[in-house]
């Protein structure tokens, strides 16, 4: 018997992730694709994971996450950000910042409700929402074209708050905000938390902020977490990801701050998808968070990568975007061809050998600016001999 399967995410085509990476193996290229470490995670962190599975911690952790944990990350937000979220009652451990933001639209957003979301946007966002029964409505950042201090010419992105006020109407009960961004790297500035005030101000719309990228940041900016404004974290879930920050993307393990009225609704749902995350991995993240230049300095260790991939694509007929934060560059391929993202990247990773993701797929329009998005997170060695392949192009 065949079974009619309906498919719940009608029209939703399969991630171009899997796609770019298969194609990587297969024609044996240069991995800048997917957005993960090229190196390992700290042997005393590994040791600390050990440590605690010989000592007994393999049961199931407590819903919310270990009391230890919590409570320590609770002590990092109230020393970066000034805002003392509660252990007890207003942060949850995820099974990855992914889960959290499932978990947080699922538990509030209905049949109905209308979501705005920035594009270029994680390709999660979109999804999440229809799943739920919700709209996307989408806002594009601008790109904007300025001078450094040489006179030369550059295009960064920034958010066209303008354009974003128009989306909002009656049915509108959350916009999804990211920075640092991915893929464009762009950061939030004060200016930007003013126009994000305005917008939700005498409003019901919960801002659904996904911090991920929080430790990196370049070229002298700051990281504006939603975390410093106390009339914005009243009426917001606030996302992070441990992966991303001591190389452990593998574990899926993030974390979410809300305040407890809205916790509370986000645990009814937390309950019944994961429930706990793994008790050796939270002990162990625990402890080791207590070395705070593990994170204190992954901007410069970053910025170094980043900083040598450019410098080795030097007279090459790319040119590079300014990507502020997170572990991703962008490359503008003008002058290469007028060939759609897509197929070209696809090109790039089959005959050049370097795989890296086409923007296009961030937008909902499938917008072409003649971008492509590469991973800086790797060996000084492989950027190197991705540049040394891109060069050739």
């Amino acid at each position: 018997m065949e079974l009619n399967i309906q498919r719940k995410l009608q029209g939703i085509p399969p991630s171009i992730f899997p796609i770019m990476t298969g194609l990587a193996n297969q024609y044996n290229a240069v991995n800048l694709a997917q957005g993960f470490p090229g190196f390992d995670a700290d042997k005393d962190l590994i040791q600390l994971v050990n440590h605690y599975m010989l000592a007994g911690k393999n049961q199931y952790a407590p819903m919310q996450g270990v009391p230890i944990l919590r409570e320590r990350l609770c002590a990092k937000m109230d020393e970066q950000n000034g805002y003392s979220y509660a252990p007890d009652s207003e942060i949850c451990i995820t099974a990855g910042a992914t889960q959290a933001i499932f978990t947080v639209v699922s538990a509030v957003i209905k049949k109905g409700d209308e979501v705005i979301i920035i594009d270029p946007s994680f390709d999660c966002y979109d999804p999440v929402v229809r799943f739920n029964g919700g709209i996307p409505i989408r806002s594009a950042l601008k790109k904007v074209k300025t001078l450094d201090s040489n006179g030369s010419q550059h295009i960064i992105f920034s958010y066209d708050w303008k354009d974003i006020q128009s989306k909002v109407s009656k049915k509108t009960r959350m916009i999804i905000i990211n920075t640092p961004q991915n893929p464009t790297g762009t950061v939030f500035n004060k200016r930007d938390i003013q126009e994000l005030r305005k917008i939700v101000q005498h409003s019901n719309v919960i801002i659904l902020s996904d911090e991920v990228y929080e430790h990196i940041v370049f070229d002298d900016c700051s990281h504006e977490s939603i975390g410093k404004y106390p009339d914005l974290v009243e009426r917001s879930f606030i996302v992070y990801s441990l992966g991303k920050t001591y190389h452990t993307t593998g574990w899926r393990m993030g974390y979410v701050f809300a305040p407890k009225p809205m916790m509370e609704c986000f645990m009814r749902a937390h309950q019944y998808q994961v429930y706990a995350v793994p008790t050796p991995l939270q002990y162990a993240i625990a402890d080791y968070t207590l070395k705070k230049d593990k994170y204190l300095e992954l901007s410069a260790f970053f910025q170094e990568r980043r900083d040598y991939f450019v410098q080795c694509l030097d007279g090459s007929k790319f040119k590079s975007i300014s990507c502020p934060g997170t572990y991703f560059q962008l490359l503008d391929y003008s002058a290469i061809t007028k060939e759609n993202d897509v197929d070209f990247a696809k090109w790039l990773t089959k005959t050049k050998g370097v795989a890296s993701i086409p923007i296009s797929v961030f937008y909902e329009d499938k917008k072409q600016d003649n971008l492509l998005r590469f991973c800086f997170a790797k060996d000084l060695e492989e950027l190197e001999k991705g540049a040394e392949r891109l060069l050739k192009v």
